[in-house]
């Protein structure tokens, strides 16, 4: 139940943003944007926010969320339409979803994935040691001689 929830959030969400950024397409009709949305929030739901969020961390799933939204809503408006190019609004859209997908990433790693905590454990021993010597200025002769070395060979 928690995932059909999730999914429909981001359904709506991926609905809203879509259709008010396609809206002034004129070959975009209101079930272009509805099939654009119900493909493009299965795939990243089940991508991005199942396999891909649980392994790395927020950032990196928002950005991959933003490269497969931008090919999928590229690709099907232009094969939806008569051929214009629609790059801008398939960057713009892009951006609203993944700026949507940083809120929503959050949601889902809260109450979909209770076994990731968002938070990262330290390590529980950190005993740092570190070597100290009595000479904190050693002698460096100007020249290596025989005789150096024997005048200090108790010091080695």
């Amino acid at each position: 139940m928690k995932h059909i929830k999730a999914f429909a959030i981001k359904f709506v969400a991926t609905f809203v943003l879509l259709y008010l950024i396609l809206a002034g397409v004129q070959a975009i009709t209101f079930g272009d944007v509805f099939l654009i949305s119900l493909v493009l929030g299965s795939i990243a739901y089940l991508l991005g926010d199942l396999f891909l969020l649980p392994r790395t961390s927020n950032t990196v799933a928002a950005l991959a969320d933003f490269g497969l939204a931008f090919i999928l809503i590229y690709f099907m408006t232009d094969g939806m339409t008569d051929g214009g190019t629609y790059l801008i609004r398939s960057i713009l859209a892009a951006l609203a979803l993944m700026v949507f997908e940083l809120f929503f990433h959050r949601y889902v790693v809260r109450d979909i994935l209770p076994n990731r905590s968002n938070k990262r454990k330290a390590p529980a021993n950190l005993q740092y040691q570190t070597e100290a010597s009595e000479q904190i200025h050693p002698e460096f002769p100007t020249k290596l001689t025989d005789e150096f070395h024997m005048k200090n060979r108790d010091k080695e």
